[in-house]
């Protein structure tokens, strides 16, 4: 079974109609043009098809409606659902830039070969990412920069930091 990239998330119903609101979880708003076909991948990691009708942005967040779903109730039983498009749909990135989905459970260590931690999620502030990096009940924020993450490896879910010193000390 082909590998699915979550695009946008379901937050809550909207309006008396079925619609949803969802937080978008692409770099690219754009590819929901055009875009009927979707895969809905619920909590529990069952899977199931929608067809969306209309969409529109509303506030950094996107306004979805399916063919199918009418009402408060129907939407409701949406929340917490991921939108999934197959990986092989997912927009192409340039190299160098990665997705969330393939830094997130990356190992990570220094140029010594010293184990940091995990990679648990990708911290957006407004300019550079920051990968935060979880060792056991430990966390570790560290800039997602060229410089400072030099090595990447998605194949082989690994990434090697070179942190400037008093970054990882606590």
């Amino acid at each position: 079974m082909e590998e699915l990239v979550a695009i946008a998330k379901i937050v809550k119903p909207r309006g008396l109609r079925g619609e949803v609101v969802a937080e978008v979880l692409t770099d690219f708003p754009e590819r929901f043009e055009g875009l009927e076909e979707v895969t809905a991948k619920y909590p529990d990691e069952t899977r199931g098809g929608l067809k969306i009708e209309e969409f529109w942005f509303q506030k950094q967040r996107i306004v979805l409606k399916f063919d199918g779903i009418a009402s408060v109730e129907e939407a409701e039983a949406l929340r917490g659902v991921e939108i999934c498009v197959p990986e092989s749909a997912a927009a192409k990135l340039d190299e160098g830039e990665y997705f969330d989905w393939q830094l997130a459970g990356c190992e990570v260590e220094t140029l010594e070969g010293d184990r940091i931690g995990t990679v648990r999620e990708i911290m957006r502030t407004g300019g550079t990412e920051i990968l935060v990096i979880e060792d056991g009940p430990r966390e570790h924020l560290i800039p997602f920069a060229e410089t400072i993450c030099p090595e990447v490896d998605i194949e082989n879910k690994r990434i090697v930091v070179d942190p400037p010193e008093g970054l990882l000390e606590f």
